[in-house]
């Protein structure tokens, strides 16, 4: 089948690249000449595992192109719409320029008995609009959202854990919906669950999953923050509460919190779509899920504060980690990065390390030092804070290693996935996030 895919960011770029891995033919849509030129030449214009070796043969095959012209779109029977939607700058809410502005491209283009699949993380009732805005062309529009895990994303859009296809009542839509079955054969083949449901429903589906797992890592959270007055320890709690199957173990890490390009403004844009809804005491909760997550940050802080005797101004601190996940080179709203920023403003001399995201951070927050070596960010620290947990880190590095790199002898674990047993019995002061 022939696919479009408009927006070519993370989201748009490894769905183009993995639709066209199973088979279709794909072009993707962007404005961005430099993005477009770079995946056009068979570079990736961030890191994703997997991506890079389906760009390249997607585009030896012929199957995948890139282009900035959305007249490329003609001929396609599917058009996915995969744009950003980040937070307004004058408040909570979702931008949605990027969405509109995809659909005003592809109108011109779309000929009866298209279908147009939105992916982007929208408010509810959005698609209903766009629907109607479409519905002169004789296309129908479904929303088809998306669930990626950044560090596993080609995976998840070729083998999924479920497909959404959310339609219009009285429209085309179950013959869409049938349609992208096909889209999606590899995974439907697999029996893949394969839900459709309303416009309303598919849209919430995204934001409410975002929400749930948002409020699970804020929870344990303020967990960690009641074990560290009682002397309780957060991971053996959560250890012990994700053994009950209602709630099970999974995002019950206790640290400094979540960050990224969806799950923080997600929940945003979730509360202020609800308060214009005259819903806001529905999620309410949300604020203090939001609040207890950026408290994180604070406390990685003044614990390194506490360990260094009661100031960070002028000690040496290696931060390690500048991504807000391992996996990927995504700074948004990263937990680590901020911990550094807000070293760096408490007068600490800080240097900040991390596999991939160097670039993407230096360009973020030049004041910062950055190393590429982890080595050379640690020596002659006075204290070594871990807040993202890549296998660099958590299972590399050595107590050993560090010791022969420097004579401090703290090390903050902001995502508790070092052995705390070890490093204390390595000569390490230890010091986890609601652990004794």
């Amino acid at each position: 089948m022939r696919l479009s895919v408009i927006g070519c960011g993370y989201l748009g770029a490894v769905h183009a690249a993995a639709m066209a891995s199973i088979g279709h033919d794909v072009v993707g849509i962007d404005v961005d000449t430099d993005k477009v030129a770079s995946l056009a030449a068979g570079r990736a214009p961030f890191y994703e595992p997997g991506l890079q070796p389906i760009l390249e043969a997607g585009l030896e095959s012929g199957r995948l192109s890139f282009s900035t012209d959305p007249a490329q779109v003609k001929g396609a029977t599917v058009h996915f719409i995969g744009v950003g939607t980040p937070q307004r700058k004058d408040g909570h809410a979702a931008d949605l320029t990027y969405v509109n502005a995809a659909v005003d491209a592809l109108i011109p283009y779309l000929a009866p008995g298209d279908i147009v699949a939105g992916k982007s993380t929208v408010p509810v009732g959005t698609a209903a609009d766009l629907a109607k805005r479409i519905a002169p062309t004789g296309a129908t529009l479904v929303w088809n959202p998306e669930f990626l895990r950044e560090g596993y994303a080609v995976k998840d859009t070729i083998e999924p854990d479920r497909i959404v296809i959310g339609i219009e009542a009285g429209s085309d839509g179950e013959r869409a919906a049938d349609l992208l079955r096909e889209v999606y054969h590899t995974a439907v083949a697999t029996d893949t669950p394969y839900i459709v449901t309303d416009l309303a429903t598919a849209e919430l589906v995204k934001v409410a999953a975002n929400a749930f797992l948002a409020t699970k890592i804020s929870f344990i959270n303020a967990m960690a923050e009641i074990a560290e007055v009682v002397g309780a320890d957060v991971t053996d709690l959560a250890d012990a509460i994700g053994h009950d199957e209602r709630i099970g173990r999974k995002f019950l890490g206790a640290g400094v919190g979540f960050g990224g390009g969806c799950l923080p403004k997600d929940i945003r844009a979730f509360s202020a779509r609800a308060e214009e809804l005259g819903r806001g005491d529905s999620v309410a909760f949300l604020r203090e899920v939001d609040a207890i997550n950026l408290r994180r940050r604070d406390r990685v802080v003044d614990v390194l504060a506490e360990a260094l005797g009661g100031a960070v101004y002028q000690k040496r601190i290696a931060v390690l980690g500048a991504a807000f996940k391992p996996l990927s080179d995504d700074i948004r709203d990263s937990p680590a990065l901020d911990v550094a920023v807000r070293l760096h403003g408490f007068g600490a001399r800080v240097r900040v390390t991390d596999p991939q995201a160097i670039d993407n951070a230096r360009r973020a927050q030049p004041q910062l030092e950055y190393v590429a070596d982890r080595a050379d960010a640690i020596r002659d620290a006075d204290a070594v804070v871990v807040v993202t947990e890549w296998d660099e880190y958590r299972r590399e590095m050595t107590p050993a290693e560090l010791a022969e790199l420097t004579d401090g002898r703290i090390i903050i674990d902001g995502r508790n996935c070092l052995d705390a047993a070890a490093w204390r019995a390595a000569g390490w002061t230890y010091i986890g996030m609601g652990r004794p």
